[in-house]
This record gives C-alpha cells, sequence and structure tokens, in this order.
C-alpha cells in the first residue's frame, strides 16, 4: 500500500469512524480522518449524550414532588435552562476533547477540514489531495423537516440544544424517538408540550402493547399526544407561532420541533460522481460487511441507513478495521439489537415484537405484566410499570424482552445477554429475582396471556 498517502482515510470522525480509525491504527495501518465539526459526531454533540443530560435535568421534577413521602421537607425551587445549557455544553467540550486525544494516542492523523471523494483512491480536503487504499464514509445523517409553509420557523434537533430560554409552550412534531423524548423533556420541565404525529401511533416499529402502553401513561402525564395528524403550515404571529393542522384546526406556541426523521448525510461528498451506489434517501449502499459499490470504499452508520444508533456504528467500525486489517473477514451483527427510549417513563426493548414473532415462528407464548412500582406505594402516584417476554413455543427461547418503566434501559441491558446468548424460558423461571425490583419480574412470570 505504499503508493498510497494512507492505508485507510475515514470522513467523519463520529463514534462509528473513530471506533474504525483507532482500530486500524493498532492494526498497524496508517490512517487520517478529516471532520468539518466537532469531534464525536450526532451522538456526543447533538443527540445521545447531551439529550440524556436534559432527560436527567427533567426527572428532577417528579423526584421533587415524591419528596414528602418520603420524609424530605423542600423549601423552594425554580429551574434554570441556561444554567442546565452551559453546563452541558461543559461537559460535550469534554468529551470533545477526549475524542481528540483517543486519535492522536492512537497514532491517527486528523484532518478538521471538509473532505470530498474524488475517485476510488482519492479525497480533496482542505484544499489538497489525498491517496488512500481505502476509503470509509462515516458521515453520519442530519435532520429532515417536510417542506410545509412556514417551515423555516421551526427547529430541530440540531438547535434545541442551544435554545437561549426554555419556550412556555412547545408544539413537537414526529413519531419516533428524537420527538417521543422532547416531548417528556419539555413536559417535566414545565412547558405545555403538544406531541403530533401524522400516524395511528408513534414509534412505529417497536411492540404494539408498548406504544400503546407509552402514550397512555404520556398521557396520564399531561402531554398532549395529537396522533392522524399533520402540521399543514407555520405562520409567525403575534408572541409566538401558530400551526394550521391539515383538520383545519389550529395550535399557537412559543416553538415548534420537527422531528420526522433524518437522512444519511452524503450530500455533497462527490460520492456519486465516484460511482458509489446510493439509495433513494442518499444512504450508501453496502455488502454484508459494509463495503460499498466501489471495492476501495465502505461506508457506517447512519450514512448506511442500517440501524441507526450509536453502539451499531460502533461495532460496524470494528467490524472494518478487523476485515481491512486484521486478518479475518468480519461481518458485523445486526440481530437482536437492543435499545432504549428514554422516554417518560422510559422504555427498553431487545428482540423480536409479538407481532414479528408471530411472522417468524408462527406459535408463540406471550407473557405479559402490569403493575405499580414499589415506590409509588407511598407517593401515591398511579404510574405504571409495563414488563413483556415474547417466547417461541417450539424451542422455548425468549425471542423478544419489552419495557415502559424506570430504568427500563438499564434493565433490559442486562436481559439482552440472556436473548443473545438463546436463553430460554425454563432458564428464566429458574433464576431467582433480586427482591425487591422491577426487574424480578421478568423472571417471575409464569402463565402467558
Amino acid at each position: 500500500m505504499a503508493e498510497f498517502d494512507y492505508d485507510l482515510f475515514a470522513i467523519g470522525a463520529g463514534s462509528g469512524g473513530v471506533r474504525a480509525c483507532r482500530v486500524s491504527a493498532t492494526l498497524g495501518a496508517r490512517v487520517a480522518v478529516a471532520e468539518q465539526s466537532d469531534l464525536g459526531g450526532t451522538c456526543v454533540n447533538l443527540g445521545c449524550i447531551p439529550k440524556k443530560l436534559f432527560v436527567y435535568a427533567s426527572h428532577f421534577r417528579d423526584d421533587f414532588e415524591d419528596a414528602a413521602a418520603f420524609g424530605w421537607s423542600l423549601g423552594d425551587r425554580g429551574f434554570d435552562w441556561p444554567t442546565l445549557v452551559a453546563n452541558k455544553d461543559r461537559e460535550i467540550a469534554r468529551l470533545n476533547g477526549v475524542y481528540r486525544g483517543l486519535l492522536a494516542d492512537a497514532g491517527v492523523d486528523l484532518i478538521e477540514a471538509r473532505a470530498r471523494v474524488l475517485d476510488a483512491h482519492t479525497v480533496e480536503v482542505g484544499g489538497r489531495s489525498i491517496t488512500a487504499a481505502n476509503l470509509l464514509i462515516a458521515t453520519g445523517s442530519e435532520p429532515s423537516v417536510p417542506g410545509v409553509p412556514g417551515a423555516e420557523f421551526a427547529m430541530t434537533s440540531d438547535q434545541v440544544f442551544h435554545l437561549s430560554h426554555l419556550p412556555r409552550r412547545a408544539i413537537i412534531v414526529g413519531g419516533g424517538y428524537i420527538a417521543v423524548q422532547f416531548a417528556g423533556i419539555f413536559h417535566a420541565l414545565g412547558v405545555a408540550t403538544t406531541q403530533i404525529y401524522r400516524g395511528p401511533l408513534f414509534l412505529r416499529g417497536f411492540d404494539d402493547d408498548v406504544r400503546n402502553f407509552l402514550a397512555s401513561e404520556m398521557r396520564e402525564r399531561g402531554v398532549d399526544l395529537r396522533f392522524e395528524a399533520d402540521v399543514a403550515s407555520i405562520e409567525k404571529v403575534p408572541g409566538g407561532l401558530r400551526t394550521s393542522l391539515g383538520d383545519g384546526s389550529r395550535l399557537e406556541a412559543d416553538a415548534i420541533l420537527y422531528a420526522t426523521g433524518r437522512l444519511p448525510r452524503t450530500r455533497g461528498l462527490g460520492l456519486e460522481e465516484a460511482g458509489v451506489a446510493l439509495d433513494e434517501k442518499g444512504a450508501v449502499s453496502v455488502d454484508a460487511f459494509s463495503r460499498s459499490s466501489i471495492p476501495s470504499v465502505w461506508a457506517i452508520g447512519d450514512a448506511t441507513d442500517r440501524i441507526n444508533l450509536t453502539p451499531v456504528a460502533i461495532h460496524e467500525g470494528t467490524c472494518v478495521a478487523k476485515t481491512l486489517f486484521g486478518g479475518v473477514a468480519v461481518k458485523p451483527d445486526h440481530t437482536a439489537v437492543p435499545s432504549a427510549v428514554f422516554s417518560q417513563p422510559a422504555s427498553g426493548t431487545i428482540g423480536a415484537t409479538e407481532a414479528a414473532a408471530r411472522d417468524t415462528y408462527g406459535e408463540i407464548d406471550v407473557y405479559r405484566s402490569t403493575f405499580r412500582a414499589l415506590k409509588h406505594t407511598l407517593t401515591g402516584r398511579d404510574e405504571k410499570t409495563l414488563m413483556k417476554l415474547v417466547v417461541d413455543r417450539a424451542s422455548d427461547r425468549v425471542v423478544g424482552v419489552h419495557m415502559v418503566g424506570a430504568d427500563a434501559g438499564e434493565i433490559v441491558q442486562g436481559f439482552a445477554v440472556a436473548v443473545k446468548c438463546g436463553a430460554t424460558k425454563a432458564q428464566f423461571d429458574a433464576t431467582l429475582g433480586i427482591h425487591p425490583t422491577s426487574a424480578e419480574e421478568f423472571v417471575t412470570m409464569r402463565e402467558p396471556v
């Protein structure tokens, strides 16, 4: 590979790109990465990390309200949005520095400029051409906003983390992760929140019991959920923004957040001109090893629009590095990927939904439990928890675990190991619970519904 400047040149220093570069460098490759924005990509700067910090902040409202039931007396309290944003920014800056250090320690050359693909082995970056035996596209994704009249008055998740002040009234348009999470964040911080989704129920692709249960719990908390509704237009009015819905009704708010999906960030990279096949969304079409239609060009993460989760991008980046420089071809494994929606209450899932399991296995058993957590026997809250197991009847394997309730992400992460290892319902039943916890319900459900 001496005829090239590098063995691997990556475009994008998000979680996936950084992992691919670091592993490749430790395997002896000469590696460089170009990044035109902050290191760490969407997750660190405009996604998972700041979102979770905002979720933590929003939980204090319930904690303060519940404290009296446990004997605590609290004085005056208030919330200051600029303080939260400033503290979040400080942590993100720290993580940017961590990523910079990881690349430097691995011996990866970082070029902080926009890169563009010229051909199968050449990129233009910072006004010069650089060659590499292999190119890696790890540019992530960006928010997509429908072209409704007045859409320019709305914000996306790229702007919401930097609002100068917290709105009194907010409208959130969309039914995916981001929309559901910010509906919970805004509402818990005291914002009068309406979520609008054009479909009959949000979180398409999740288990139907999870979707229905979460919608009920959010409405119980006071979030105004409007399904089978869509925004026809947005206009500025004195004191805020007005949305006109498809049914002719109108809503007013101080801020409107569009969270209607994301598209691969591949525009203007020169990929099509270089002969790299893209799909209708602009995602790089790749094979099972993440190789594009050009053998020397690879792609991972949201740029491929497979499973758009940070751990998946990291896994794909590791596999590409090992395939190229580790002496063995490694396919990323996209089966039984756990995920969580940090809604309020939170949702966690691993494996098949009930509907998907019926299609795949035919005969299944479903175990479902709803209950009020021990904590709320004192607080008096009517908040419920949902836990659900989906079992392939023929093999007795647990093929799906679903939960809505406090700490769902933390709990389901542990059970993801069991599902990945092919644990059976009998093995779940033979596992002793930790009492008293909510998690023990997963190993004490005995009767299928």
